[in-house]
């Protein structure tokens, strides 16, 4: 049932950074028997540098408008589960690429959550600041009341990906059945 309901469409994951879209989005291929694609990494297999590499040399606005360029193209063939960056549904643009020609999954977690996964490499442009909890706090209450345009939300938290990509798979499904709600566990 979860695999009809996406038809020819791709299943898009978007969250915060740590929220799990990668690791998450890549079972659910597996489950779905779909291919899975990141963004990111497709992003930096065109440009050729590394995400850090792209905002230190062009800066966040041009990032943004490669990273709109190359989910616009993801996004025309499917089906696949794709996994996008933090940002990139904050765009209006790219949101509404999602919305209209794909089906939305929002991994949501709380800030405990996401500080615990995110603080353990120094990877994230985002949160190179002086207090990056601080960042990444106020980067939640930014992003989340858009976030939740999403079509289906499920709660990322401390538990093993397994569930976390049983739970978004039954999601699916019962968003199939016209159960447009989500319980949350």
């Amino acid at each position: 049932m979860a695999r009809r309901v996406l038809g020819q469409r791709n299943l898009v994951f978007v969250g915060l950074m740590g929220a799990g879209k990668s690791a998450i989005g890549r079972l659910v291929a597996q489950m779905l028997d779909i291919p899975f694609v990141d963004s990111d990494h497709e992003i930096e297999r065109v440009s050729r540098m590394s995400i850090p590499e792209l905002f230190e040399a062009y800066g966040e606005p041009e990032f943004r408008a490669l990273e709109g360029r190359v989910i616009k193209r993801l996004l025309k063939t499917g089906p696949r589960v794709l996994s996008t960056g933090g940002g990139a549904f904050m765009n209006d643009t790219i949101r509404t690429m999602v919305l209209n020609d794909g089906l939305s999954v929002w991994l949501k977690a709380d800030l405990d959550v996401l500080w615990a996964r995110v603080s353990k490499r120094d990877s994230r442009p985002l949160l190179k600041t002086a207090n990056p909890r601080q960042t990444l706090s106020d980067l939640l209450d930014k992003r989340y009341p858009v976030y939740a345009k999403a079509d289906l939300t499920v709660w990322s938290r401390d538990e093993d990906k397994d569930i976390i990509a049983s739970e978004t798979v039954m999601a699916l499904a019962r968003l199939g059945r016209g159960q447009d709600t989500v319980p949350i566990p």
